[in-house]
């Protein structure tokens, strides 16, 4: 997976106690409140550009992103419309979790076998899934990646393989992976770092397969890892999660969607299984964040990812805010995600029907990432607009 400049952010003495003053105050102000009125107020969303997208259309840009990268051959999916080399192997689940999205909303038993065809080719691709494999698995959250889209493909299938390969993808990387010292999660082999994209990913995984197994080291360890992420990688004061910290260095504060998403996830997880209000204002923070502070002056997310992997990391936000908005539909975050898939949608190739991450330019004409065609496909699949058809 992509890794981004782990340089660390040095802060003035000034600038930090202006960070704690804000941090105390945020502490106070929700000490003064109940529940999740302690969030910002939902700011109004501008409209739509065109016509609402239907359901319809949805399978349609669903099946348009699988003409133009799927390999019937592999069972994965090409990384550009060339159809030359097959996308990296994180994003192979991210994907894979997109084929999931399309079976759940329809119960097309097309997609169910494309669930089933997916598993198969990363079974073929990446060893059958042998975790040991240092060679094909190089670093801890690519497994990680694989072992949440397992874990949920075990809850539409029943199929106990999969469960197994999900329970042993944990292990393996909770073994090698977290800090019995000072807690946390590290993200590559030599243990440089404790980034956001293993931490709340493992989090995700432990609630997941404690859903299933009602075992409850994985609740304890989805508990755990979140706490700690939540006093390296959260700032209370706004719900921005930084991208890493590096030993005992401040976080390394970046922006990418698919952290605040994985934040999003694994606290709504924790509160639909503890009810406890603070892992729900943890998630609202995290998403109007988000949707206020990364977006522009119309809500749009960001485009992510020139040319690279990032194009897809919106396709994990979306999952996440989908999970979000069912729990907590007053935060009208299924109206914001629907405008920005239709934005997107408007400015699809007409000839080939596939979408971009910069969802308010046209898609280019050329060769096309998979990665910047993936997101907007996944919010159309988990997003539909009232009265569609």
């Amino acid at each position: 997976m992509l890794k981004f400049d782990l340089s660390q952010i040095l802060l003035s003495n000034k600038l930090r106690l202006l960070q704690l003053f804000i941090v105390f105050a945020s502490i106070h102000a929700a000490s003064c409140s109940k529940g999740s009125d302690s969030v910002e107020t939902p700011k109004p969303v501008p409209e739509t550009k065109g016509e609402y997208y239907s359901t319809s259309d949805a399978t349609a840009a669903f099946n348009a992103f699988n003409t133009a990268y799927y390999s019937a051959n592999d069972k994965l999916y090409y990384s550009t419309t060339e159809r030359k080399d097959i996308g990296a192997i994180w994003t192979q689940a991210i994907y894979w979790d997109m084929a999931m999205h399309i079976y759940e909303r329809t119960k097309d038993q097309a997609y169910y076998k494309l669930v089933a065809d997916m598993y198969d080719g990363g079974f073929k691709r990446y060893d059958g899934y042998n975790w040991d494999n240092t060679t094909t698995w190089f670093i801890y959250d690519d497994m990680m990646w694989w072992v949440i889209s397992l874990a949920r493909a075990y809850n539409i299938t029943k199929n106990e393989t999969y469960l197994t390969k999900a329970k042993a993808g944990f292990e393996r990387v909770w073994n090698g992976s977290y800090d019995p010292i000072k807690g946390g999660m590290f993200w590559d082999f030599k243990h440089s770092g404790k980034n956001a994209c293993i931490n709340y990913p493992t989090a995700i995984a432990a609630m997941r397969l404690y859903q299933i197994t009602k075992d409850e080291q994985y609740l304890n360890k989805a508990k755990s890892i979140y706490n700690w992420s939540r006093e390296n990688l959260f700032d209370i004061s706004n719900g921005r999660v930084a991208d890493h910290k590096i030993g005992n260095n401040n976080p390394g504060y970046e922006d990418y969607t698919y952290n605040q998403g994985t934040c999003i996830g694994a606290a709504v997880m924790l509160y639909e299984v503890t009810k406890e209000q603070k892992y729900l204002d943890d998630a609202n923070l995290a998403a109007r964040y988000t949707q206020q502070r990364m977006s522009d002056s119309q809500g749009i997310l960001p485009a992510e990812g020139d040319y690279n992997e990032q194009g897809v990391l919106k396709a994990i936000f979306a999952q996440y805010l989908a999970q979000l908005a069912k729990i907590y539909p007053q935060g009208n975050y299924d109206k914001w995600a629907i405008m920005n898939a239709n934005y997107a949608w408007n400015n699809r190739d007409l000839a080939r029907n596939i979408m971009h991450r910069n969802y308010k330019a046209p898609c280019p004409k050329g060769v096309v990432q998979s990665y910047e065609s993936s997101s907007a496909v996944a919010f159309m699949q988990l997003f539909t607009p009232v009265n569609s058809k």
